[in-house]
Protein backbone atom coordinates (compact mmCIF):
# COMPACT_ATOMS: atom_id res chain seq x y z
CA UNK A 1 0.00 0.00 0.00
CA UNK A 2 1.47 3.43 -0.93
CA UNK A 3 2.57 5.62 1.95
CA UNK A 4 0.48 8.73 2.67
CA UNK A 5 1.70 11.97 4.18
CA UNK A 6 0.53 15.57 4.36
CA UNK A 7 -0.01 18.81 6.23
CA UNK A 8 -3.41 19.07 7.93
CA UNK A 9 -3.67 22.69 9.01
CA UNK A 10 -6.16 24.04 11.53
CA UNK A 11 -7.36 27.64 11.32
CA UNK A 12 -10.28 29.61 12.72
CA UNK A 13 -11.26 32.54 14.88
CA UNK A 14 -10.22 32.79 18.56
CA UNK A 15 -11.78 30.46 21.14
CA UNK A 16 -13.49 28.08 18.72
CA UNK A 17 -11.51 25.05 19.99
CA UNK A 18 -8.56 24.74 17.58
CA UNK A 19 -6.03 23.80 20.25
CA UNK A 20 -8.40 21.34 21.95
CA UNK A 21 -8.93 19.64 18.60
CA UNK A 22 -5.21 19.58 17.83
CA UNK A 23 -4.34 17.97 21.17
CA UNK A 24 -7.07 15.36 20.77
CA UNK A 25 -6.00 14.46 17.22
CA UNK A 26 -2.34 14.15 18.20
CA UNK A 27 -3.00 12.47 21.55
CA UNK A 28 -0.68 14.81 23.44
CA UNK A 29 -1.05 18.26 25.00
CA UNK A 30 1.14 20.25 22.61
CA UNK A 31 -0.94 23.45 22.54
CA UNK A 32 -1.77 25.34 25.72
CA UNK A 33 -5.46 26.00 26.32
CA UNK A 34 -7.17 28.82 28.22
CA UNK A 35 -10.44 30.69 27.82
CA UNK A 36 -8.56 33.85 26.77
CA UNK A 37 -8.20 34.82 23.13
CA UNK A 38 -4.68 34.87 21.63
CA UNK A 39 -3.64 31.90 23.79
CA UNK A 40 -1.92 30.35 20.76
CA UNK A 41 0.73 32.66 19.27
CA UNK A 42 2.81 30.29 17.14
CA UNK A 43 2.18 27.67 14.51
CA UNK A 44 2.64 24.40 16.40
CA UNK A 45 2.99 21.11 14.55
CA UNK A 46 1.90 17.78 15.99
CA UNK A 47 2.92 14.67 14.08
CA UNK A 48 1.05 11.35 14.03
CA UNK A 49 2.92 8.37 12.57
CA UNK A 50 2.14 4.80 11.56
CA UNK A 51 3.86 2.51 9.05
CA UNK A 52 1.34 3.60 6.41
CA UNK A 53 0.99 7.34 6.94
CA UNK A 54 2.28 10.52 8.58
CA UNK A 55 -0.16 13.32 9.47
CA UNK A 56 1.42 16.69 10.25
CA UNK A 57 -1.21 18.72 12.10
CA UNK A 58 -0.70 22.45 12.59
CA UNK A 59 -2.39 24.52 15.28
CA UNK A 60 -2.40 28.26 14.50
CA UNK A 61 -3.27 31.53 16.25
CA UNK A 62 -6.88 32.66 16.21
CA UNK A 63 -7.65 35.02 13.33
CA UNK A 64 -7.70 38.71 14.29
CA UNK A 65 -7.05 42.18 12.94
CA UNK A 66 -3.46 43.05 13.98
CA UNK A 67 -2.85 46.02 16.27
CA UNK A 68 0.93 45.56 16.58
CA UNK A 69 3.78 43.61 14.98
CA UNK A 70 3.42 40.56 17.21
CA UNK A 71 -0.12 40.08 15.93
CA UNK A 72 1.05 40.65 12.35
CA UNK A 73 3.55 37.82 12.82
CA UNK A 74 0.81 35.63 14.30
CA UNK A 75 -1.38 36.22 11.25
CA UNK A 76 1.65 35.40 9.10
CA UNK A 77 1.57 31.90 10.60
CA UNK A 78 -2.11 31.62 9.62
CA UNK A 79 -1.36 32.74 6.05
CA UNK A 80 1.43 30.19 5.68
CA UNK A 81 -0.86 27.46 7.00
CA UNK A 82 -3.40 28.27 4.28
CA UNK A 83 -0.71 28.22 1.59
CA UNK A 84 0.98 24.89 2.42
CA UNK A 85 -2.02 22.79 3.52
CA UNK A 86 -2.77 19.43 1.93
CA UNK A 87 -6.02 19.33 3.92
CA UNK A 88 -7.55 22.39 5.59
CA UNK A 89 -9.53 22.15 8.81
CA UNK A 90 -11.55 25.34 9.29
CA UNK A 91 -13.01 25.43 12.80
CA UNK A 92 -16.10 27.40 13.67
CA UNK A 93 -18.59 26.88 16.48
CA UNK A 94 -22.29 27.22 17.23
CA UNK A 95 -22.05 30.74 18.71
CA UNK A 96 -19.73 32.83 16.53
CA UNK A 97 -21.00 35.12 13.77
CA UNK A 98 -20.58 34.09 10.13
CA UNK A 99 -19.04 37.30 8.82
CA UNK A 100 -16.20 37.45 11.35
CA UNK A 101 -12.91 37.96 9.46
CA UNK A 102 -14.61 37.41 6.11
CA UNK A 103 -11.34 37.88 4.19
CA UNK A 104 -10.13 34.48 5.41
CA UNK A 105 -13.33 32.79 4.25
CA UNK A 106 -12.69 34.40 0.86
CA UNK A 107 -9.14 33.00 0.84
CA UNK A 108 -10.41 29.52 1.69
CA UNK A 109 -12.91 29.65 -1.17
CA UNK A 110 -10.01 30.02 -3.62
CA UNK A 111 -7.73 27.19 -2.46
CA UNK A 112 -7.70 23.86 -4.28
CA UNK A 113 -7.14 21.45 -1.38
CA UNK A 114 -9.96 19.64 0.49
CA UNK A 115 -11.60 21.66 3.27
CA UNK A 116 -13.27 20.08 6.29
CA UNK A 117 -15.41 22.73 7.98
CA UNK A 118 -15.86 21.58 11.57
CA UNK A 119 -18.71 23.11 13.58
CA UNK A 120 -17.49 22.71 17.16
CA UNK A 121 -19.27 22.88 20.54
CA UNK A 122 -22.46 21.29 19.22
CA UNK A 123 -23.27 20.25 22.81
CA UNK A 124 -24.18 23.93 23.33
CA UNK A 125 -26.86 23.82 20.64
CA UNK A 126 -29.80 21.67 19.51
CA UNK A 127 -30.58 19.71 16.35
CA UNK A 128 -32.79 22.37 14.77
CA UNK A 129 -30.28 25.19 15.26
CA UNK A 130 -27.42 22.97 14.09
CA UNK A 131 -29.21 22.05 10.86
CA UNK A 132 -29.85 25.74 10.17
CA UNK A 133 -26.18 26.44 10.83
CA UNK A 134 -25.08 23.72 8.40
CA UNK A 135 -27.35 25.15 5.69
CA UNK A 136 -25.84 28.64 6.13
CA UNK A 137 -22.27 27.33 5.95
CA UNK A 138 -23.11 25.34 2.81
CA UNK A 139 -23.93 28.67 1.15
CA UNK A 140 -20.90 30.51 2.57
CA UNK A 141 -18.32 27.82 1.70
CA UNK A 142 -19.98 25.36 -0.72
CA UNK A 143 -16.77 23.46 -1.52
CA UNK A 144 -16.25 22.45 2.12
CA UNK A 145 -17.37 19.21 3.72
CA UNK A 146 -19.24 20.21 6.88
CA UNK A 147 -18.87 18.03 9.99
CA UNK A 148 -20.47 18.85 13.39
CA UNK A 149 -18.15 17.97 16.29
CA UNK A 150 -17.48 18.44 19.97
CA UNK A 151 -13.72 18.46 20.43
CA UNK A 152 -14.08 18.61 24.22
CA UNK A 153 -16.36 15.56 24.30
CA UNK A 154 -14.56 13.84 21.40
CA UNK A 155 -17.81 13.58 19.43
CA UNK A 156 -17.32 12.76 15.72
CA UNK A 157 -13.51 13.04 15.95
CA UNK A 158 -13.11 9.45 14.77
CA UNK A 159 -15.01 10.34 11.62
CA UNK A 160 -12.86 13.45 11.08
CA UNK A 161 -9.76 11.27 11.44
CA UNK A 162 -11.19 8.74 8.95
CA UNK A 163 -11.80 11.50 6.39
CA UNK A 164 -8.28 12.88 6.89
CA UNK A 165 -6.77 9.45 6.17
CA UNK A 166 -8.94 9.11 3.04
CA UNK A 167 -7.98 12.58 1.76
CA UNK A 168 -4.28 12.39 2.63
CA UNK A 169 -2.10 12.44 -0.51
CA UNK A 170 0.40 9.74 -1.35
CA UNK A 171 3.83 10.93 -0.25
CA UNK A 172 6.90 9.85 1.71
CA UNK A 173 7.08 11.21 5.28
CA UNK A 174 8.17 14.82 5.77
CA UNK A 175 9.69 14.19 9.22
CA UNK A 176 11.49 11.25 10.86
CA UNK A 177 8.98 8.62 11.95
CA UNK A 178 9.76 9.08 15.65
CA UNK A 179 8.94 12.82 15.54
CA UNK A 180 6.06 14.18 17.62
CA UNK A 181 6.48 17.90 16.89
CA UNK A 182 8.69 20.48 15.21
CA UNK A 183 9.13 22.48 18.43
CA UNK A 184 11.99 22.26 20.94
CA UNK A 185 11.78 21.29 24.60
CA UNK A 186 12.55 24.91 25.52
CA UNK A 187 9.51 26.03 23.52
CA UNK A 188 7.16 23.79 25.49
CA UNK A 189 8.63 24.99 28.80
CA UNK A 190 8.04 28.60 27.77
CA UNK A 191 4.47 27.77 26.71
CA UNK A 192 3.68 26.04 30.00
CA UNK A 193 4.87 29.11 31.92
CA UNK A 194 2.91 31.43 29.63
CA UNK A 195 -0.22 29.31 30.16
CA UNK A 196 0.07 29.89 33.92
CA UNK A 197 0.43 33.64 33.34
CA UNK A 198 -2.73 33.56 31.19
CA UNK A 199 -4.59 31.73 33.94
CA UNK A 200 -3.32 33.74 36.93
CA UNK A 201 -3.34 37.34 35.70
CA UNK A 202 -6.05 39.56 34.25
CA UNK A 203 -6.58 42.38 31.75
CA UNK A 204 -3.56 43.37 29.63
CA UNK A 205 -0.93 41.46 31.63
CA UNK A 206 -1.03 38.11 29.74
CA UNK A 207 -0.88 39.88 26.37
CA UNK A 208 2.17 41.92 27.42
CA UNK A 209 4.16 38.85 28.48
CA UNK A 210 6.67 36.72 26.59
CA UNK A 211 8.76 33.93 28.11
CA UNK A 212 12.46 33.43 27.38
CA UNK A 213 14.24 30.28 28.55
CA UNK A 214 17.75 31.43 29.51
CA UNK A 215 18.97 28.09 30.85
CA UNK A 216 17.87 24.52 30.19
CA UNK A 217 20.13 21.87 31.76
CA UNK A 218 18.91 18.29 31.58
CA UNK A 219 20.57 15.66 33.80
CA UNK A 220 19.50 12.11 34.63
CA UNK A 221 17.80 13.14 37.86
CA UNK A 222 16.90 16.82 37.46
CA UNK A 223 15.95 19.44 34.90
CA UNK A 224 17.31 22.91 35.76
CA UNK A 225 15.49 25.81 34.10
CA UNK A 226 15.91 29.56 34.35
CA UNK A 227 13.13 31.56 32.72
CA UNK A 228 12.79 35.27 32.06
CA UNK A 229 9.31 36.80 31.93
CA UNK A 230 9.35 39.86 29.67
CA UNK A 231 6.76 42.59 30.25
CA UNK A 232 6.32 45.98 28.60
CA UNK A 233 5.97 48.29 31.64
CA UNK A 234 7.40 48.53 35.19
CA UNK A 235 3.89 48.44 36.66
CA UNK A 236 3.34 45.05 35.00
CA UNK A 237 6.53 43.73 36.57
CA UNK A 238 5.15 44.59 40.00
CA UNK A 239 1.87 42.81 39.26
CA UNK A 240 3.63 39.69 37.98
CA UNK A 241 5.81 39.50 41.11
CA UNK A 242 3.01 40.41 43.52
CA UNK A 243 3.18 41.26 47.23
CA UNK A 244 6.34 39.75 48.71
CA UNK A 245 6.74 37.71 45.52
CA UNK A 246 3.65 35.58 46.20
CA UNK A 247 2.09 35.89 42.73
CA UNK A 248 5.31 34.87 40.97
CA UNK A 249 5.81 32.02 43.41
CA UNK A 250 2.29 30.67 42.74
CA UNK A 251 2.81 30.87 38.97
CA UNK A 252 6.20 29.18 39.27
CA UNK A 253 4.87 26.34 41.42
CA UNK A 254 2.03 25.61 39.00
CA UNK A 255 4.39 25.75 36.00
CA UNK A 256 6.96 23.49 37.68
CA UNK A 257 4.36 20.80 38.35
CA UNK A 258 3.23 20.79 34.71
CA UNK A 259 6.82 20.78 33.43
CA UNK A 260 7.59 17.80 35.69
CA UNK A 261 4.55 15.98 34.28
CA UNK A 262 5.58 16.85 30.71
CA UNK A 263 9.18 15.60 31.07
CA UNK A 264 8.61 12.91 33.69
CA UNK A 265 11.33 14.12 36.06
CA UNK A 266 12.02 16.58 38.86
CA UNK A 267 12.41 20.23 37.86
CA UNK A 268 14.22 23.13 39.52
CA UNK A 269 12.66 26.29 38.08
CA UNK A 270 13.89 29.84 38.60
CA UNK A 271 11.85 32.73 37.19
CA UNK A 272 12.71 36.41 36.88
CA UNK A 273 10.83 39.39 35.45
CA UNK A 274 12.31 41.96 33.06
CA UNK A 275 10.84 45.11 31.53
CA UNK A 276 11.37 45.00 27.75
CA UNK A 277 9.58 48.08 26.49
CA UNK A 278 7.69 47.70 23.19
CA UNK A 279 8.91 44.15 22.53
CA UNK A 280 5.60 43.44 20.73
CA UNK A 281 6.42 46.08 18.10
CA UNK A 282 10.17 45.48 17.76
CA UNK A 283 11.47 43.13 15.05
CA UNK A 284 14.62 42.06 16.89
CA UNK A 285 13.02 40.65 20.07
CA UNK A 286 10.21 39.17 18.00
CA UNK A 287 12.79 37.23 15.96
CA UNK A 288 14.51 36.12 19.17
CA UNK A 289 11.19 34.85 20.49
CA UNK A 290 10.58 32.80 17.34
CA UNK A 291 8.15 35.04 15.45
CA UNK A 292 9.81 34.67 12.06
CA UNK A 293 6.80 34.54 9.75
Amino acid sequence: MPHKSGFVNIIGNPNVGKSTLMNEMVGEKLSIITSKSQTTRHRIMGIVNTDDYQIVYSDTPGILKPNYKLQEKMMGFVGTAIEDADIMLYITDVVETFDKNQQYIDRLSKIEVPILLLINKIDLSNQEKLEALVDIWKQILPKAEIIPISALNKFNLEYVFKRIIELLPESPPYFPKDSLTDKSERFFVSEIIREKVLLNYQKEIPYSVEIEIEEFKDTDQLLRIRALIHVTRPSQKGIIIGHKGQALKKTGTEARKDIEAFFGKKVFLEMYVKVSKDWRDNDRPLRNFGYNS
